[in-house]
């Protein structure tokens, strides 16, 4: 039998559909991405900083498949949320500024809002309502979170400028004195071993507590101002097993170490009146003068700042200061990292110091000292007292 060409064309044109028709049965849909989240995280109040635990290890977090550099958003279950924030396992955020952290040596991961308000009370996170006793009393029982993963490595160029770690080995540093971020101010007008800073001379969780204890004993400190602690918590650590800074035990029973209790929200009203507080009742003590926190960086960092603004020091001179701490813990200097020397310097000193010139005149020509006056006027400390502090410190 012939075909005749236009009976070919209509057998082609069938065999096409059907091609076609089967392949379009036969194609599978496509496939939504799955969303990356963890529902339902247990919250804890984190007082000390002011942040939310949210109660997943760290390494179980991570190898759920979220990376530092992620941008994240968390959903409290009252409601409240942080969208678009970064993960980083370091505070590398502007103050103010929220993010989900994983810090070395934490149990959890935290959610906080760097140098700014605690987190739990802005969100107003709470325990569950209709509560009995025995709930009231099981941490397990508050508000939950939800962490939903937003945007995949948004943020991994700040987390890779800003990752830095260092050790608790005594023999990973040069000196005593390096290890323990330890050294005598002498910015400004502040007279040669008048005043200290360093790590803490009696929490110990860094390895750095004795060391500081041998060398404040060896420097004639007479009188600590204690940024990080309250007197309970000294007294926890003088009674743990072990405890051998018997310098610093002698200077806290005779009533010469000042607890101020600072957060880290340097930003606030009551940051500024617990430090003027601590300057009025260290002026009442006969030097030289140790001022520490834990680690001796941020907290530190920032009445260091304070004090050598207000005793005249420019802005070089400050913030070379400041930085030498990230030498002796990270080897970070402007030679040898210059990108995270820069990084720092502008997140963190630069930072402070517009806060405290805050009418916008350039910080590094300013007059720091008037704005340092100014910041304790305002914290309500007067003149004279502030005259007397530096009177301390500076003859």
């Amino acid at each position: 039998m012939k075909i005749t060409i236009k009976q070919l064309m209509i057998i082609l044109s069938c065999m096409l559909i059907l091609t076609v028709t089967g392949c379009q049965k036969n194609e599978p849909e496509p496939e939504e991405p799955e969303t990356l989240e963890v529902k339902d995280l247990g919250t804890e109040h984190e007082s000390e900083f002011g942040g939310v635990y949210l109660k997943i290890g760290i390494d179980d977090f991570n190898s759920l498949g979220f990376q530092y550099g992620d941008s994240v958003d968390i959903v409290f279950s009252n409601g409240y949320t942080l969208t678009d924030i970064p993960y980083y396992n370091g505070y590398y955020v502007p103050a103010g500024d929220a993010l989900l952290i994983a810090y070395p040596g934490y149990d959890y991961i935290k959610a906080a809002i760097n140098y700014g308000e605690d987190l739990w009370q802005k969100a107003g996170l709470k325990a569950s309502k209709g509560e009995s006793l025995w709930l009231a009393a099981d941490l397990n029982e508050h508000s939950t979170a939800t962490v939903i993963l937003r945007e995949a490595g948004k943020y991994y160029d700040s987390q890779i400028a800003r990752d830095i770690h260092y050790t608790d080995i005594r023999t990973d540093y040069p000196s005593d004195e390096v290890f323990a971020n330890f050294r005598n101010i002498v910015s400004g007008d502040i007279k040669e071993r008048k005043v200290y800073r360093s790590a803490s001379p009696c929490d110990n969780q860094h390895n750095r507590a004795t060391y500081v204890n041998d060398l404040i004993r060896e420097a004639g400190v007479n009188a600590i101002l204690n940024l990080s602690d309250n007197q309970e918590k000294i007294e926890k650590y003088i009674a743990e097993e072990g405890f051998a800074c018997d310098y610093f035990l002698e200077l806290y029973q005779n009533g010469n170490v000042i607890p101020i209790a600072l957060n880290m929200n340097y930003l606030s009203g009551e940051f500024a009146k617990k430090i003027a507080q601590g300057f009025i009742d260290i002026s009442e003590k006969e030097g030289p003068y140790l001022i520490h926190c834990t680690e001796g960086k941020d907290r530190t960092g920032f009445v260091c700042m304070l004090v050598e603004a207000l005793t005249g020091a420019d802005y070089q001179s400050i913030v070379d200061d400041y930085m030498l701490t990230y030498d002796n813990y990270y080897r970070i200097n402007e030679t040898k990292e210059p990108l995270k020397y820069r990084i720092i310097k502008e997140q963190n000193i630069d930072d402070m110091l517009r806060f405290l010139v805050h009418d916008g005149s350039d910080i590094e020509t300013a007059d720091l000292s008037v704005y340092a006056r100014g910041y304790l006027n305002s914290a309500g400390m007067n003149d004279e007292q502030i005259d007397r502090f530096l009177e301390r410190i500076t003859e």
